[in-house]
């Protein structure tokens, strides 16, 4: 367009979307990773975390360049949620991660659906938009998930690198949580 705006692509209401089956096929990565860890093969968890993390960025560019569908639009980030949750749960069972933090980035998750639904079942509206603290908080935890998979199955040790990703993995989860707390709450 001349003047540099452009048109909102249609969301369509296809279910089989390459985008769809992207993200289907990283939905379904998710026991692997859990199994891969669990059996403590590390390399081959952080290869396909990588992979994932792939998946989720070609799928995104093509729902971008195409038409978006209603289901990719929800599925995307149970998928992403879904790995990411699993994977902090997974890798504190076998004490790569501390239990605490595990234990914080999965109550944040509930307490943000949780508020959503209470919120919905109120019948009050509700505005899902991801906060700029939340969006460092996902790649802090995804940064922390890759480097603890990558040093674990590679045999480095850099702790200081880990316990830094660690805590400041734990400030954004506590600090994005509070922030959607405070916004539901300021706005009623």
């Amino acid at each position: 367009m001349p003047d540099g705006t452009r048109l909102a692509r249609p969301v369509t209401s296809a279910l089989v979307t390459v985008p769809n089956i992207i993200t289907f096929g990283r939905l379904c990565a998710v026991p692997l990773a859990v199994w891969l860890v669990l059996q403590h093969q590390m390399a081959e968890a952080f290869f396909l975390f990588v992979a994932a993390g792939v998946s989720d960025a070609v799928d995104g560019w093509l729902a971008r360049r195409g038409a978006g569908s209603a289901l990719g639009a929800i599925l995307d980030p149970v998928a992403d949620k879904a790995l990411l949750v699993t994977m902090y749960v997974t890798l504190a069972a076998v004490g790569a991660l501390p239990d605490w933090l595990a234990i914080l980035v999965v109550f944040r998750d509930v307490v943000i659906v949780g508020g959503v639904l209470v919120l919905a079942v109120l019948a009050l509206p509700v505005s899902i938009k991801p906060l700029y603290v939340s969006k460092f908080n996902t790649a802090l935890q995804i940064v922390l998930v890759a480097v603890t998979l990558l040093l674990a199955g590679f045999e480095f040790s850099l702790p200081l690198i880990q316990k830094i990703l660690e805590w400041a993995v734990a400030a954004t989860t506590f600090g994005s949580g509070a922030a959607y707390v405070w916004k539901a709450a300021r706005t009623r």
